[in-house]
């Protein structure tokens, strides 16, 4: 009877010891216990004995009851990680190639709580081809396997704003479906202004034989500025009033093509005159003895005064 109960209190024995000589899934230290070994330890917990030499410095087989060992390869702790919006324990430890548990031991954290701003110990380099560039992506194509809160945290976002981006009123998305990631709205389309040159010579014909007035700037009566701006006025181009602020906001070329201007200087030094080329080096203009007419730039007098031609900017 006795050598029974013997037998039942050593397998009893045997099964304690092995039982607190593993340690949990969980656990990265081991505490030691009487009747332990290196070996015991190693194999109980699935690593070598050379690595558990390695991981707590060891340079002999001797352990002591009560010594800490690691069973985990220890992380250089040098590199920190600040909490952004959108993270969680998870994605960082994707991101640096660790696990959660992991991450949790080396910041001696208590749940999956974080905190924007918060410092995490992190191990030395995160994993490259892991690190977003949320910024300078607009879309993402909806892959098999993905979820929104996935997406969402990939690209630094919550659920909510990633809906609303996307006018979802539920969380059912599908491969292929592309999706917004930021709330900017696409360019307006850029509109190139053009001149329609017929138009406005046919537009400055209108008013032939309309007579010069100083200061004039309507079908009563122009001068030469005053007419040039009313009839670009007339087909969407705005310039300026007076010849000299319309000789500096235009664009000299070498020769005119309809609709450029050309200008002359006549009772002044400088820009004093201009009329719009229509072509057959002729021009349009409002001379001060003819009111608006049609005049051949060969004209003796317009062709002694000639400064240039220039485009109009538009």
């Amino acid at each position: 009877m006795k050598k029974q109960l013997f037998t039942v209190a050593a397998s009893v024995g045997i099964l304690f010891s092995a039982y607190t000589m593993q340690a949990s899934a969980h656990e990265i230290n081991y505490q030691v216990q009487s009747g332990d070994t290196l070996w015991k330890i190693a194999n109980s917990n699935n690593v070598s004995v050379a690595e558990l030499q390695s991981w707590n410095n060891l340079n002999s087989n001797t352990i002591h009851v009560g010594q800490q060992l690691s069973l985990i390869a220890p992380h250089t702790h040098n590199a920190t990680y600040t909490v952004k919006s959108g993270d969680t324990l998870y994605s960082i430890a994707r991101n640096y190639n660790t696990t959660v548990a992991e991450l949790k031991s080396m910041n001696q954290l208590t749940s999956d709580n974080l905190h924007i701003g918060q410092v995490l110990n992190v191990p030395n380099a995160p994993v490259t081809e892991k690190v977003e560039q949320p910024t300078t992506a607009k879309t993402y194509v909806v892959k098999s396997g993905d979820s929104l809160w996935g997406i969402a945290t990939k690209n630094g976002l919550t659920v909510d704003q990633l809906k609303a981006f996307n006018g979802l009123t539920s969380n059912v998305i599908n491969v292929g479906q592309v999706l917004k990631l930021t709330n900017e709205s696409s360019p307006a389309p850029v509109v190139e202004k053009s001149l329609n040159v017929d138009a406005l010579i046919a537009e400055g014909k209108k008013y032939i034989g309309v007579p010069y007035v100083w200061g004039g700037s309507t079908p009563k009566g122009f001068d030469c500025s005053g007419f040039l701006n009313y009839t670009f006025g007339k087909v969407g181009v705005s310039i300026p009033r007076t010849v000299e602020t319309i000789w500096s906001a235009t664009t000299a070329v070498s020769s005119p093509q309809k609709g450029d201007l050309v200008f002359y200087t006549t009772y002044k030094a400088g820009p004093s005159h201009a009329g719009i080329y229509i072509g057959d080096n002729k021009f349009l203009h409002a001379g001060s003895s003819s009111g608006v007419t049609i005049t051949d730039m060969n004209n003796p007098y317009w062709k002694a005064r000639y400064l240039g031609a220039k485009k109009v900017n538009l």
